[in-house]
């Protein structure tokens, strides 16, 4: 670990992230089968597809490379998903790299399907390069929302990326609405930029026009060395 931020001090962020989501009665599991995953969220009511960054069928989820977290009620029904993976973009840059659609699919060529592009206008995504994780997929189930659950759901994920990866940047691309009612900011990031995923999958019918929000190492060390993760979150009810 570097800056001071120990394993122990991880460790404690992430239980007690996860404490404060069972007092709001979630019970938390992880896995990295997204065969499974995808069999769960496709039936989920009320939640959108899961894009094709989390579908084996379009991407390459390499055990070690990508996680999911589900969180279930007392009744054991889903009430929230979320997922991560990890590129590597040492060569590259995060605005190439979406607009090649490698962040959709592990052969574009193949799986895109005709009329399929995105391009990205946010400047900073020049600059987002190195071990890149991308978190999707996000969706809390309607009566558990309003409750700031958001906060710590987030931090549960950055810690679990951190712990495995230790990425220069982690990011997420949203929609305006995400912006506009503040849900970006709770979910923890400091950083955003629109027009960042211009993206159209004809096939899939999809036409996004996504913001970037994304956090540095810096910012996640912070947050992470942080030493009550409780103190720094809303309360529940």
């Amino acid at each position: 670990m570097q800056d001071n931020v120990t394993t122990l001090d991880i460790s404690k962020f992430i239980c007690a992230a996860y404490e404060l989501a069972r007092k709001s009665g979630l019970h938390i599991t992880m896995g990295d089968d997204f065969e499974e995953y995808v069999r769960i969220t496709d039936r989920l009511p009320g939640k959108s597809p899961t894009y094709p960054h989390f579908r084996p069928d379009c991407s390459d989820l390499l055990p070690g490379k990508a996680f999911w977290i589900i969180g279930r009620d007392r009744e054991d029904r889903v009430a929230h998903v979320q997922a991560m993976r990890l590129y590597d973009l040492s060569t590259t840059s995060l605005d190439e790299h979406l607009g090649t659609l490698r962040d959709c699919f592990a052969d574009p060529g193949l799986k895109a399907g005709p009329g399929s592009s995105c391009s990205c206008y946010a400047p900073s995504a020049r600059s987002i390069t190195g071990l890149v994780a991308y978190r999707g997929d996000l969706w809390l189930r309607e009566d558990f929302r309003g409750r700031g659950l958001l906060s710590f759901l987030g931090r549960i994920a950055f810690g679990v990326a951190w712990t495995q990866w230790s990425p220069d940047f982690i990011y997420a691309l949203v929609g305006s609405w995400n912006i506009e009612k503040g849900i970006a900011d709770r979910n923890g990031y400091l950083h955003k930029e629109p027009h960042a995923s211009v993206l159209r999958l004809p096939a899939r019918g999809i036409c996004d026009d996504d913001w970037l929000v994304w956090l540095t190492r810096e910012d996640l060390l912070k947050m992470l060395s942080s030493r009550s993760c409780s103190s720094t979150m809303p309360a529940t009810r």
